[in-house]
């Protein structure tokens, strides 16, 4: 007798439907598993048994095997579980035979007990079996909430085998989660770490303000305790607030990557990620033997943090150079190829030297010439031309640490910010670009958007030749210049923004010809 019910895998973080079919004859007590399944797959025929007989149904000695398809493409991990038990009890009965199957997916790891385990990637596979046209999807209760964001299919969670049967059968009423809307609206716009409680730097704060505006890369250069970490982890808090898509993408990356707590629903806030810097080459690109995000794509949406940027081994920050400009990675392994979002704003912070004192006001600086030299050449000249802003942030004086006003909070910086995106993005959409921030202009935007004035252009040519620029460099000053005029809600680009954006980016010049 043949039986079929569905469920679904995931390639990356997209997800893509599996059907299940089971077929069981009385003779020797054989149980096969085919479709390209890995060891986990294989393990499941003593899980599905031991959760047969502990819920109370009746699996005597068969010949049985479940084929998955499509059988080209390779099934890993524990979800499948929860179909291919359902499968072998609608082929025995105890799934009324009534019951329709063809429109309901089941995802799920069993226990011995016949409790049903949470899985990673619950979110991914819900869009893809509403995609596929499923009406109903059942999977554990710990997924429930994340995957109750998905419209046009009714979610259930399930606490065991017993309970799921009953459902199916009639015998009890389980009702579908709802996502609160309203909710998620509310938590995208809170704040909680607020630039008013970072004294002085002043220069620091604005190049922030130009950065979040624009979706600039940043560089702050200080010795320690001038407050760089402080200012960086206060970033998200001025971006505009995740909308409902960014937000969903954000959050199918963590579901697939396991990084999504129990009960969560989506990821309002957006992600800031700060790896150490002993983080492996892998753990930053994503990768392993099955294909899983790195803190790269953990960061998408939002804020990457790098500090103490050159302790970073080279081979890292070298891993940042393609996926800052595609905004996305490809991570190939032996066992399949998988294509991560990663379109992040990176923020990075640095000592000038060694010792972290090099051209401070009342330390002196221990490092000789040549190790302050090898400590600047650890980051190469490629990923710093891909970083727009360099800003220097000094220490502040007594009178600017003890100051009682305090400074401007981080909900008027982001009306700024969003004032500033707005505008640019109103200009983008009258010619049909589908352009969310300055950063992402590309050369032919920066021709017809960038466009100088002979003052402004003499501004910016002698900074070209006096500081011997690159190409990307002089795309970047342009970038910064029409955000920082976006700022001002000015459609024009004048000498007074060229020079701006050129000051923010002289440290590397400062520094690296030392």
């Amino acid at each position: 007798m043949l039986s079929t019910v569905y469920t679904a895998a995931t390639s990356g973080i997209e997800g893509f439907e599996v059907t299940v079919e089971c077929n069981i004859h009385y003779g020797i007590d054989k149980f096969d598993i085919i479709g390209l399944p890995d060891t986990s797959v294989k393990e499941a025929k003593e899980r599905i048994k031991s959760a047969i007989n502990n819920s109370g149904f009746y699996f005597d000695a068969q010949t049985l095997v479940i084929n998955m398809a499509p059988a080209d493409r390779r099934k890993e991990g524990s979800s499948f579980d929860l179909a291919m038990l359902c499968a072998v009890l609608a082929n025995l009965g105890a799934i009324k035979h009534s019951v329709d199957l063809s429109d309901k997916c089941f995802i799920g790891e069993l226990a011995l007990s016949g409790e049903i385990r949470p899985v990673n990637g619950a979110l991914c596979m819900c869009i893809a079996a509403r995609d596929a046209g499923k009406k109903q999807i059942f999977l554990p209760e710990a997924n429930l909430m994340e995957a109750s964001v998905v419209d046009g299919i009714e979610v259930y969670g399930v606490a065991n085998v017993r309970q799921l049967v009953s459902f199916l059968n009639g015998d009890i009423y389980l009702k579908p989660a709802e996502f609160d809307h309203a909710g998620f609206e509310k938590d995208a716009n809170e704040t909680i770490l607020d630039f008013c409680d970072v004294k002085g730097q002043f220069l620091a704060k604005r190049a922030i303000e130009i950065a979040a505006a624009g979706g600039h890369n940043l560089l702050m250069i200080g010795p320690p305790g001038t407050g760089k970490s402080m200012l960086a982890k206060r970033i998200p808090g001025i971006l505009p607030g995740m909308s409902f898509n960014e937000a969903l993408e954000t959050t199918k990356i963590y579901s697939v990557a396991g990084e999504l707590n129990e009960n969560s629903t989506l990821i309002t806030k957006r992600p800031f990620r700060s790896p150490h810097h002993t983080v492996s080459q892998v753990a930053m690109s994503g990768g392993g033997k099955n294909p899983s995000p790195g803190e790269i794509s953990l960061a998408h949406n939002g804020v990457l943090f790098l500090d103490e940027l050159p302790e970073f081994p080279k081979a890292v920050t070298e891993v940042l150079r393609q996926p800052m400009e595609d905004k996305k990675i490809t991570v190939t392994r032996a066992a399949g190829r998988s294509t991560f979002p990663a379109s992040f704003m990176l923020v990075c912070a640095m000592n000038p030297c060694k010792c972290g004192y090099y051209g401070h006001e009342t330390r002196k600086c221990t490092c000789r010439p040549a190790e302050r030299e090898r400590y600047m050449s650890k980051i190469s000249g490629p990923l710093l031309d891909r970083i727009d802003i360099h800003v220097e942030v000094s220490s502040i004086n007594y009178s600017e640490f003890n100051q009682k006003v305090k400074g401007e909070k981080s909900e008027v910086i982001r009306e700024r910010v969003n004032a500033a995106r707005a505008f640019a993005k109103e200009r983008f959409s009258r010619d049909g670009f589908n352009i969310n921030c300055n950063a992402e202009m590309e050369a032919v935007h920066l021709e017809k958007y960038c466009k100088l004035n002979e003052e402004a252009d003499n501004v910016l040519r002698l900074a070209y030749e006096k500081m011997g620029m690159s190409a990307r460099a002089h795309a970047r000053i342009l970038k910064l210049a029409r955000t920082i005029a976006d700022l001002a809600q000015s459609e024009s680009i004048n000498a007074a923004h060229v020079a701006e954006a050129i000051r923010l980016r002289t440290l590397d010049k400062k520094y690296w010809n030392k």
